[in-house]
Protein backbone atom coordinates (compact mmCIF):
# COMPACT_ATOMS: atom_id res chain seq x y z
CA UNK A 1 0.00 0.00 0.00
CA UNK A 2 2.80 2.31 0.72
CA UNK A 3 3.96 1.75 -2.81
CA UNK A 4 0.56 2.69 -4.17
CA UNK A 5 0.35 5.87 -2.13
CA UNK A 6 3.88 6.79 -3.04
CA UNK A 7 3.22 6.12 -6.70
CA UNK A 8 0.06 8.23 -6.58
CA UNK A 9 2.00 11.22 -5.09
CA UNK A 10 4.65 10.92 -7.84
CA UNK A 11 1.93 10.96 -10.53
CA UNK A 12 0.40 14.04 -8.96
CA UNK A 13 3.79 15.91 -8.97
CA UNK A 14 4.41 14.91 -12.60
CA UNK A 15 1.16 16.55 -13.73
CA UNK A 16 1.63 19.88 -11.96
CA UNK A 17 3.50 22.90 -13.46
CA UNK A 18 6.26 25.07 -12.03
CA UNK A 19 3.72 27.59 -10.72
CA UNK A 20 2.47 26.35 -7.37
CA UNK A 21 1.24 29.52 -5.67
CA UNK A 22 -0.89 32.52 -6.75
CA UNK A 23 2.15 34.76 -6.14
CA UNK A 24 4.17 32.78 -8.69
CA UNK A 25 1.26 33.00 -11.15
CA UNK A 26 1.13 36.81 -10.87
CA UNK A 27 4.92 37.04 -11.34
CA UNK A 28 4.79 34.81 -14.44
CA UNK A 29 1.94 36.81 -16.05
CA UNK A 30 3.70 40.11 -15.28
CA UNK A 31 6.99 38.82 -16.72
CA UNK A 32 5.29 37.51 -19.85
CA UNK A 33 4.11 41.07 -20.65
CA UNK A 34 6.99 43.18 -19.31
CA UNK A 35 9.95 41.22 -20.69
CA UNK A 36 8.83 41.37 -24.39
CA UNK A 37 8.02 45.08 -24.06
CA UNK A 38 11.47 45.80 -22.59
CA UNK A 39 13.15 43.72 -25.32
CA UNK A 40 11.23 45.59 -28.06
CA UNK A 41 12.19 48.97 -26.57
CA UNK A 42 15.84 47.95 -26.38
CA UNK A 43 15.79 46.76 -30.02
CA UNK A 44 14.26 50.02 -31.25
CA UNK A 45 16.92 52.03 -29.41
CA UNK A 46 19.63 49.84 -30.90
CA UNK A 47 18.28 50.23 -34.45
CA UNK A 48 17.63 53.98 -34.07
CA UNK A 49 21.03 54.73 -32.52
CA UNK A 50 22.73 57.60 -34.44
CA UNK A 51 21.62 59.70 -37.38
CA UNK A 52 21.01 57.74 -40.56
CA UNK A 53 19.90 59.07 -43.90
CA UNK A 54 17.78 57.23 -46.41
CA UNK A 55 19.55 54.83 -48.73
CA UNK A 56 21.03 56.79 -51.64
CA UNK A 57 19.66 60.11 -50.45
CA UNK A 58 21.33 63.07 -48.80
CA UNK A 59 18.27 65.30 -49.07
CA UNK A 60 18.12 66.06 -45.37
CA UNK A 61 21.85 66.58 -44.80
CA UNK A 62 22.99 69.96 -43.55
CA UNK A 63 24.72 70.75 -46.87
CA UNK A 64 21.64 69.89 -48.95
CA UNK A 65 19.39 72.02 -46.77
CA UNK A 66 21.85 74.94 -46.98
CA UNK A 67 21.89 74.69 -50.80
CA UNK A 68 18.09 74.78 -50.92
CA UNK A 69 17.77 77.88 -48.72
CA UNK A 70 20.69 79.90 -50.08
CA UNK A 71 19.98 83.48 -51.17
CA UNK A 72 18.82 83.97 -54.75
CA UNK A 73 20.75 87.16 -55.33
CA UNK A 74 23.26 89.37 -53.65
CA UNK A 75 24.26 93.01 -53.55
CA UNK A 76 27.86 94.00 -53.98
CA UNK A 77 28.92 97.38 -52.69
CA UNK A 78 32.20 98.64 -54.08
CA UNK A 79 34.31 101.54 -52.99
CA UNK A 80 33.81 104.60 -55.20
CA UNK A 81 37.53 105.28 -55.50
CA UNK A 82 38.12 101.81 -56.97
CA UNK A 83 35.71 102.60 -59.84
CA UNK A 84 38.09 105.33 -61.09
CA UNK A 85 40.97 102.90 -61.69
CA UNK A 86 40.53 101.40 -65.15
CA UNK A 87 42.48 98.41 -66.41
CA UNK A 88 44.58 98.68 -69.53
CA UNK A 89 43.74 96.74 -72.68
CA UNK A 90 46.56 94.29 -72.03
CA UNK A 91 45.39 93.70 -68.42
CA UNK A 92 41.83 92.95 -69.58
CA UNK A 93 43.19 90.71 -72.36
CA UNK A 94 45.34 88.77 -69.87
CA UNK A 95 42.50 88.49 -67.36
CA UNK A 96 39.68 87.48 -69.71
CA UNK A 97 40.43 87.27 -73.43
CA UNK A 98 43.61 85.18 -73.49
CA UNK A 99 41.76 81.93 -72.74
CA UNK A 100 40.20 81.87 -76.22
CA UNK A 101 42.17 84.36 -78.33
CA UNK A 102 45.59 82.82 -77.62
CA UNK A 103 44.63 79.34 -78.86
CA UNK A 104 41.85 80.33 -81.28
CA UNK A 105 39.18 78.42 -79.35
CA UNK A 106 35.74 78.16 -81.03
CA UNK A 107 36.82 80.25 -84.02
CA UNK A 108 38.17 83.19 -82.00
CA UNK A 109 40.83 85.08 -84.00
CA UNK A 110 44.26 84.60 -82.46
CA UNK A 111 46.15 87.58 -81.07
CA UNK A 112 48.39 88.99 -83.81
CA UNK A 113 46.82 86.93 -86.65
CA UNK A 114 46.49 89.68 -89.30
CA UNK A 115 44.58 87.48 -91.78
CA UNK A 116 41.91 86.58 -89.22
CA UNK A 117 41.61 90.13 -87.85
CA UNK A 118 41.67 92.07 -91.15
CA UNK A 119 37.96 91.62 -92.03
CA UNK A 120 37.01 92.45 -88.44
CA UNK A 121 39.20 95.55 -88.34
CA UNK A 122 37.55 96.80 -91.57
CA UNK A 123 34.16 96.83 -89.78
CA UNK A 124 35.55 99.50 -87.46
CA UNK A 125 36.05 100.03 -83.76
CA UNK A 126 32.35 100.51 -82.94
CA UNK A 127 31.36 97.17 -84.54
CA UNK A 128 34.19 95.35 -82.75
CA UNK A 129 33.21 96.95 -79.43
CA UNK A 130 29.54 96.04 -79.94
CA UNK A 131 30.49 92.40 -80.64
CA UNK A 132 32.68 92.30 -77.55
CA UNK A 133 30.05 93.89 -75.31
CA UNK A 134 27.07 91.84 -76.54
CA UNK A 135 28.92 88.63 -77.38
CA UNK A 136 29.31 86.93 -80.73
CA UNK A 137 29.17 83.26 -81.66
CA UNK A 138 30.49 81.22 -78.75
CA UNK A 139 31.80 84.33 -76.95
CA UNK A 140 29.69 85.50 -74.00
CA UNK A 141 29.04 89.21 -73.45
CA UNK A 142 32.30 90.87 -72.38
CA UNK A 143 33.97 87.51 -72.95
CA UNK A 144 32.32 86.37 -69.71
CA UNK A 145 34.02 89.05 -67.61
CA UNK A 146 32.76 92.00 -65.62
CA UNK A 147 34.49 95.04 -67.04
CA UNK A 148 33.38 98.55 -67.92
CA UNK A 149 32.73 99.46 -71.53
CA UNK A 150 35.93 101.52 -71.56
CA UNK A 151 37.99 98.56 -70.32
CA UNK A 152 36.46 96.21 -72.91
CA UNK A 153 37.11 98.87 -75.55
CA UNK A 154 40.76 99.04 -74.49
CA UNK A 155 41.06 95.25 -74.83
CA UNK A 156 39.46 95.38 -78.30
CA UNK A 157 41.94 98.09 -79.36
CA UNK A 158 44.84 96.10 -77.88
CA UNK A 159 43.94 92.94 -79.82
CA UNK A 160 43.09 94.77 -83.08
CA UNK A 161 46.27 96.86 -83.00
CA UNK A 162 48.39 93.72 -82.42
CA UNK A 163 46.96 92.46 -85.74
CA UNK A 164 47.66 95.63 -87.71
CA UNK A 165 44.78 97.91 -86.62
CA UNK A 166 45.33 101.61 -86.02
CA UNK A 167 42.70 102.37 -83.37
CA UNK A 168 43.16 104.94 -80.60
CA UNK A 169 42.68 103.66 -77.06
CA UNK A 170 39.42 104.92 -75.53
CA UNK A 171 39.82 107.46 -72.76
CA UNK A 172 38.35 107.16 -69.29
CA UNK A 173 34.82 108.65 -69.04
CA UNK A 174 35.94 111.44 -66.65
CA UNK A 175 38.93 112.31 -68.87
CA UNK A 176 36.71 112.37 -71.97
CA UNK A 177 34.26 114.75 -70.27
CA UNK A 178 37.04 117.14 -69.17
CA UNK A 179 38.66 117.03 -72.65
CA UNK A 180 35.33 118.01 -74.26
CA UNK A 181 35.24 121.24 -72.16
Amino acid sequence: MSDASHSHAADHDAHTGPIKTPKQLIAAVFASFVVPVVVIIMLTHFVDFGAKSGAGSDGMSAEAVARRIQPVGSIEIREASAAGVLKTGEQVYQAQCTACHTAGVAGAPKLGDEAAWAPRIKTGYEALLASAMKGKGAMAPQGGGEFSETEVGRAVVYMANKAGGKFDEPKAPAAAASAAK
